[in-house]
């Protein structure tokens, strides 16, 4: 244990004394006021207004990578390497080519069906107040720990706390939208339950921290997507969420809910997107980043180049900068190379809830019963109690017992979205 934090706070002290002062304070200058302008930008849906930002900010974290270093890679590595610790572009490059060329395929095939849900059931009256005691009710049925932690709301859900025994979630209502806060919530929940998870001796030493942001975002995913998404949990779910919401689906029955839940259509914001288009999104923007950090693409031709891929990807074109390349903080606030971690905790989600399944005896029969605590253990065991013994690739083959792969990914999409669109 010594040994993993001695190498991981000399990790983060050799990055940070790569760093002049001069640079680190105007990184920080410049994205508290690009923060702004992007606001603006966004609001108005003008490119132009955050595009001298942009230009900075890219620059900026050019000169970050080189002083960093990227032994024989990219600079871009460099900054992926601040947010998934060991992964290079390379790396996610093998990841993302083959799964993009399944997930188009798949896209195409579930847009030729003659199959589609009803989603307005989805957008009936659901009351704020039933909303808040569901999600509550499901985030303490699936292990977040209240006597932790709280729930409370935010323009943008998040989760956060200030140490162990402290775990705060947020979420947002809609009361015309059931699935924003509902799933947002075992989002949220998944990231608190791996917090709470994380060994309390080891508070504030790389032991106690969250291997990287794709680890991270493996939780979440699997609980508000393999987990709260799923039959099995419907299966124990739906009834009380009809005795909860009686006028809105008091008369829906389980087949209909459970295909709403799971429609899968492309549309232009990615936070809103569905299991198998949010990937695309991801990819998206890798593809910019890589061009933006390495010359190739100027911030002046972001909106044209994006408009371009995404039709490639999604098969339709943004109407306006909002929906399209503004729609994301990451950029100005200098997060480049953090957006792969998203797609990344999908895979890795992936391979670990397929390992779970194969470990666990019966886990949907378990899930159908609202018995989630010994796939919380489960997690608690396998990933959680390490912290940041080990980097996120070592982790996936001690768990799996093979490296990361698109395979699991795919499989599970290709079952799940086979069968509801008759594929």
């Amino acid at each position: 244990p010594a040994a993993v934090n001695v190498r991981e706070v000399r990790r983060d002290y050799n990055r940070s004394t790569k760093l002049s002062r001069e640079l680190v304070e105007e990184l920080s200058r410049v994205c508290s006021l690009a923060q702004q302008a992007w606001v603006e930008a966004r609001k108005t849906s003008t490119f132009a207004t955050f595009q001298p930002w942009l230009e900075k900010i890219v620059a900026l974290k050019r000169e970050e990578a080189q002083a960093i270093g990227f032994g024989g890679g990219v600079p871009y590595d460099a900054l992926l390497d601040n947010y998934e610790p060991g992964v290079t572009a390379a790396n996610v490059q093998n990841w993302f080519t083959p799964l993009r060329d399944e997930l188009v395929k798949l896209l195409n095939e579930i847009k030729g069906s003659s199959r589609a849900p009803d989603v307005t059931l989805l957008t009936r009256l659901y009351p704020v107040d039933a909303q808040r005691s569901f999600s509550t009710y499901a985030a303490r049925r699936i292990g977040f720990d209240f006597k932790c932690g709280r729930l409370d709301e935010a323009h943008h859900p998040f989760c956060s706390g200030l140490g162990p025994g402290d775990t705060r979630l947020t979420t947002r209502y809609d009361p015309h939208h059931f699935p924003g806060a509902f799933f947002g919530t075992l989002h949220e929940a998944g990231h608190g339950i791996y917090d709470q998870g994380l060994p309390a001796a080891a508070f504030g030493a790389p032991l106690g921290q969250a291997v990287s942001l794709g680890i991270h975002e493996s939780q979440s995913r699997l609980w508000e997507n393999f987990v709260g998404r799923s039959r099995p949990f419907w299966n124990c779910f739906y009834t009380p969420a009809q005795a909860v919401f009686p006028q809105a689906l008091g008369d829906v029955p389980f087949e209909d809910f459970y295909f709403a839940i799971n429609d899968v259509r492309p549309s232009f914001i990615r936070v809103e997107a569905d299991e198998v288009t949010y990937n695309l999104h991801i990819m998206l923007r890798f593809e910019l980043e890589q061009k933006l950090v390495a010359g190739d693409l100027k911030p002046a031709d972001v909106p044209g180049v994006w408009n371009e891929t995404f039709t490639r990807y999604f098969g339709i074109t943004p109407p306006n900068d909002s929906q399209g390349c503004l729609q994301d903080i990451h950029w100005s606030g200098g997060g480049i190379g953090y957006f792969p971690t998203y797609a990344l905790g999908n895979m890795f989600a992936a391979q670990f809830f397929s390992t779970a399944t194969r470990d666990l005896d019966d886990l949907p029969g378990l899930i159908s019963k609202g018995e989630f605590a010994p796939l919380k253990e489960w997690l608690n065991e396998k990933i959680h109690r390490h912290g940041k013994e080990f980097r996120s690739q070592d982790l996936v083959q001690r768990v799996t017992g093979e490296p990361l792969s698109h395979r699991a990914l795919v499989a599970h999409l290709r079952n799940k979205f086979g069968e509801l669109y008759g594929l």
